[in-house]
C-alpha cells in the first residue's frame, strides 16, 4: 500500500514461498550500521527476499519463473534486496543500483523498491539494462508474475486486501497493518486447476492461494512492515506460516545490541 495511509505512507505485507528444506532465518539484522538493515536470511545462497533499512526504504523481490530453473552459475538474487536497502532513500537506490547492473548476472527477478516518498517497479532478467517503472499511490500486489497485466493471484489478492480494508472502521496504520495481516494466512486458491507457467511447469491450483501448502513448497514465513512520515519503521514477522504463528513485532532490532564482553 502506497500513499493510501496518512500516518503510514508505505506498508507492505509479504509471505515468502520457498522449497521447504531450503534453510532460512526469517527475521535478522543483515546489516548493522549505515544503514541498519533487517530482513530475512537465505542461508543456502545469502541475501535476502526483503530488506528494510532505518530509513524506511523497502525492498523486496519476487522470482521470474525461467524454461531451465535456477542456474547456479549466476549470482544470487538475494543480493538486490540488500543492494536497493544500502541507499537513504529509494529514489536514490533506483537511481545508482540499476546503473551499475548487469541483470545478465543474474537469475531473472521481479522487485518492488519504494519508502514514503516513492515507489518502483523493477523487472531484472535477460542481457538488456533493468526495466525500472515509477508507480503511483494505491495496492499493489508482487507475485512470481509481472505486476502487468495483473495475474489471476494478484487480482484475488487484491481483492482480499480491498475487502479486509472495507472491514475496518480504523483506516490508519493499525488498521491497516491488520487487515493486510487477515489476508496472508488465507488459504483460498484463485484458480481452481491445474495450469502451465511461462516456463512450461505444471503448477497446482494451491500456488494462486495467498498462504501456500503444497508439496515440499509452500509459504515459509511472513513479515509486514509500516513506514511512518518521520521515525523507524515498525516491522512484524512470522517464523513459520502466517495460519500458524503469529505475527509479533521485531522493531526492537533496530536498537544496536551490546557487544559480548569476557571477563577474566
Amino acid at each position: 500500500m502506497f500513499g493510501m495511509v496518512p500516518d503510514a505512507p508505505l506498508i507492505v505485507a509479504a509471505n515468502r514461498d520457498e522449497r521447504l528444506d531450503r534453510p532460512a532465518v526469517p527475521m535478522t539484522v543483515l546489516r548493522e550500521r549505515q544503514p541498519r538493515i533487517l530482513g530475512g536470511r537465505d542461508e543456502l545462497a545469502g541475501g535476502t527476499w526483503l530488506a528494510v533499512n532505518e530509513h524506511g526504504v523497502v525492498a523486496g523481490l519476487t522470482n521470474q519463473p525461467s524454461f531451465g530453473g535456477r542456474d547456479p552459475s549466476k549470482r544470487s538474487r538475494g543480493e538486490l534486496p540488500l543492494a536497493f536497502a544500502s541507499y537513504a532513500s529509494a529514489a536514490e537506490a533506483v537511481r545508482a543500483v540499476p546503473a551499475g547492473l548487469d541483470p545478465a548476472s543474474y537469475n531473472p527477478c521481479w522487485m518492488l523498491v519504494g519508502d514514503t516518498a516513492t515507489l518502483f517497479f523493477i523487472g531484472i532478467a535477460g542481457s538488456g539494462s533493468a526495466e525500472v517503472v515509477q508507480l503511483g499511490p494505491g495496492l499493489h500486489v508482487l507475485e512470481n508474475a509481472p505486476l502487468q497485466p495483473q495475474s489471476e493471484k494478484a487480482a484475488f489478492v487484491t481483492q482480499l486486501v480491498t475487502q479486509a480494508l472495507a472491514d475496518r472502521s480504523d483506516l490508519g496504520a493499525a488498521g491497516a497493518v491488520a487487515a493486510l495481516e487477515a489476508v496472508l494466512p488465507d488459504h483460498r486458491p484463485a484458480i481452481s486447476e491445474w495450469r502451465t507457467d511461462p516456463a512450461g511447469r505444471a503448477r497446482p491450483p494451491q500456488l494462486s492461494a495467498a498462504c501456500v501448502h503444497a508439496e515440499g513448497y509452500g509459504t515459509r514465513s511472513a513479515m509486514t512492515v509500516s513506514v511512518p512520515p518521520a521515525g523507524l519503521p515498525s516491522v512484524r514477522v512470522a517464523g513459520g506460516r502466517p495460519c500458524e504463528h503469529d505475527l509479533r513485532d521485531v522493531s526492537g532490532l533496530w536498537a544496536p545490541q551490546p557487544e559480548a564482553r569476557l571477563a577474566g
